[in-house]
């Protein structure tokens, strides 16, 4: 444990030790926006706001003891069930005007529509069609606004949805006092960016068989959320089994697909 392949040792490390190894990484790096002000005092990822909002005090660790600065005005920017918990906890810590701000449709949106409704029967507003292009902040570094472009529905993208599109010119400013971003994780890019040759897609998704699980590395496995991105547990468990039975026969044959 503690040990981050490509740091303290290497895939080939581990093949040298082991006939065949399975990677499940999952995905837990939070995605960025990579628009200005990302970094300005208040604006939170999803995970470290959640944790520091729900759970006991003395639960956490002590430079973290202290929950999170909300103000009177949030804006929770993604469309999923996380962003809807990241809303209704922002009630909880005393915010009067919560919205959340989605680039695409209520038709689009992935989250759970019962869990949206009754978000919304809390009082959060959904801002759809609309994604922020900077945070704009004070001189001592807090947000304290959020510049947003409308977006246009244009042709599916790979997903199958329709793809966002800015509306040239539809730029308005909407003041807050924190900025919730709750808009997905990835794999951890830097496994595929330090293992030679183990092929990865972009977001450093890992290429695999989708039959056996098998990576570009002979002996080499993976499946569950670092294959395909964030997903059900029992989508991983299936491709752990999978990837399972692979392994068996990879060994049994003399290490051979």
């Amino acid at each position: 444990t503690g040990v981050r392949i490509g740091e303290a040792m290497t895939m080939d490390d581990l093949l040298a030790e082991y006939d065949a190894v399975f990677l499940g990484t999952g995905a837990g790096v939070e995605a960025t926006m990579n628009v200005p002000g990302e970094d300005l005092k208040h604006v939170y990822r999803s995970t470290d706001f959640l944790v520091r909002a729900n759970l006991p005090l003395e639960a956490l660790p002590p430079e973290r003891r202290d929950r999170p600065y909300v103000g009177r005005r949030v804006a929770i920017i993604g469309g999923g069930d996380t962003a809807v918990d990241c809303a209704r906890s922002s009630i909880r810590l005393g915010a009067e005007d919560v919205r959340i701000v989605y680039r695409r449709s209520e038709a689009e949106m992935p989250g759970n529509p019962v869990e949206r409704g009754i978000c919304v029967e809390e009082g959060v507003q959904i801002d759809y069609l609309a994604a922020p292009v900077e945070f704009i902040g004070d001189e001592e570094g807090k947000v304290v606004a959020m510049k947003v472009v409308r977006m246009a529905l244009g042709e599916p993208d790979k997903s199958g949805r329709r793809r966002p599109v800015p509306i040239e010119g539809s730029e308005y400013t909407v003041p807050v006092d924190a900025v919730v971003l709750a808009i997905g994780y990835w794999p951890d890019p830097s496994l595929g960016e330090k293992t030679k040759n183990l092929a990865t897609h972009k977001w450093g998704l890992i290429q695999v068989d989708p039959e056996t699980g098998a990576t570009s590395l002979p002996g080499v496995f993976a499946g569950g959320d670092n294959t395909h991105g964030p997903d059900l547990v029992i989508t991983a468990i299936a491709a752990a089994h999978r990837a399972a039975r692979s392994m068996d026969a990879y060994l049994r044959n003399g290490n051979k697909t």
